[in-house]
């Protein structure tokens, strides 16, 4: 069987790659849900504790440290090895943080973990390139600790961050330096200077990200963000009335005019998905866009803490009265400004008889 397999392989060389990342990608699909979950947090530390050791491996290879053991016949395997458990991280993260980034500066950094998905394809062809390895190795083990510490210790903050900067950058830097001790054949191919370099890169442009709010605020996700013309609490439950939208715009079910009269409330009700018993102070802010200046001018700021653990998310609204015709968005963000999600809506001034009004209960 394993001789069938290894023949399969060589033979296809050129397709393995693609095929193994596919199946990465579809097995994460279909099989992470929420991001609190056991199954999930043993998944992803499994693919990163089998990357952290097939990178160890694969490293020593060429040094004939496996010459006689177990591993020998397992080697050429690694690179798909490596692959694969690379590709499973970075579909995770795609996944995870497409629930949270918001299209506006926020999507910068999903771009940047799209891309390195996609790229992964070719690693095959640079994967004897050790600086690329220990570099998209440092990536997703930073990427890993931003959220998990988080959902672990249920604390979300700018401190929690750097300490899971701090502690990624440890190993990290601890395998490198157990690799370049242990293989001479990798003190030959890198120089320690440039290898810090790049690292010490990598984390400066990780936590500029984050300082300039660049970065979706992973475990935090908004399920849901509808502008309503009424929001009532009953029995537990939520009332929200809404203008509901064409039945050709399938993407959306809630259209984003609202038609203002005078002395009448614009709500803006938000389900915000968070870890179980995580706690966090979040807040609605109520942006309009000066037509004048061309600039979204804040009007209010509205906050309210949030628990975690509900499957729908954490159900909460705000609600503003005279607002001025034009463009409107309300943001979601954390105390630290992160932006979680964006509601936009456009106000205008006129009569509401042929409104098409529904009232779900969420």
């Amino acid at each position: 069987m394993n001789s069938r397999f290894r023949a399969y392989i060589r033979k296809n060389q050129r397709y393995a790659p693609v095929l193994f990342f596919i199946c990465g990608f579809i097995w994460d699909t279909l099989t992470l849900g929420r991001i609190d979950r056991t199954y999930d947090r043993v998944i992803l530390c499994t693919y990163l504790t089998s990357l952290t050791l097939c990178l160890y491996l694969y490293n020593l290879k060429d040094d004939d440290k496996w010459k006689g053991t177990f591993f020998e016949r397992y080697e050429e395997y690694l690179p798909l090895a490596i692959q694969f458990f690379l590709g499973g991280l970075c579909s995770a993260y795609v996944i995870y943080f497409s629930r949270s980034v918001s299209f506006t500066k926020t999507m910068s950094f999903f771009v940047i973990l799209v891309v390195l998905l996609f790229a992964n394809e070719l690693l095959k062809k640079r994967i004897s390139n050790k600086y690329l390895q220990f570099s998209a190795y440092f990536f997703v083990n930073f990427t890993f600790f931003t959220f998990f510490i988080p959902v672990l210790i249920k604390q979300m903050n700018t401190l929690i961050f750097l300490i899971s900067g701090a502690i990624s950058l440890t190993i990290t830097l601890t395998l490198i330096v157990f690799i370049y001790n242990s293989s001479p054949s990798t003190r030959r191919e890198i120089k320690k200077r440039k290898m810090v370099a790049i690292i010490a890169g990598i984390y400066l442009m990780i936590n500029s990200f984050y300082f300039l709010r660049l970065i979706p605020p992973v475990p935090l996700a908004l399920d849901t963000g509808l502008v309503a013309y009424s929001v009532e609490r009953m029995n537990g439950d939520y009332e929200v009335t809404y203008e509901s939208e064409k039945w050709y715009k399938f993407w959306r079910n809630n259209n984003p005019r609202f038609i203002h009269t005078e002395g009448s409330r614009v709500y803006v009700f938000t389900s915000i998905f968070a870890p179980t018993d995580l706690q966090k102070s979040v807040a609605h802010r109520w942006r309009w866009k000066n037509p004048s200046t061309g600039k979204w001018q804040e009007a209010d700021r509205i906050g309210y803490r949030i628990t975690g653990g509900r499957d729908g998310g954490y159900r909460g609204f705000t609600h503003k009265s005279n607002l001025m015709e034009g463009k409107w968005r309300v943001e979601v963000v954390t105390e630290e400004g992160l932006v979680i999600g964006i509601v936009s809506f456009d106000v205008e001034f006129g009569k509401r008889d042929e409104l098409e009004l529904v009232t779900e209960t969420l």
